[in-house]
């Protein structure tokens, strides 16, 4: 079985060894400070209380064109 670690795709196929040997992802995650909140029926709109976590989703990439 070819090392998945050469592969572009997610592992698939992989064994289980050639897995054990990835290095795990480490995340970044910055500290969010409390500031502005939305109203409560806003908040419901946009699926956050946080202005700064709304973050529509526009459907530009990955669309057809």
């Amino acid at each position: 079985m070819a090392d998945c670690r050469q592969q572009t795709m997610p592992a698939q196929g992989c064994s289980r060894a050639a897995l054990q040997s990835m290095p795990l992802a480490m995340a970044y995650v910055p500290w969010q400070y409390w500031g502005q909140l939305y109203e409560p029926e806003k908040a419901l709109q946009c699926g956050t209380i946080f202005p700064e976590l709304n973050k529509p989703f526009l459907g530009k990439r990955g669309a057809a064109r």
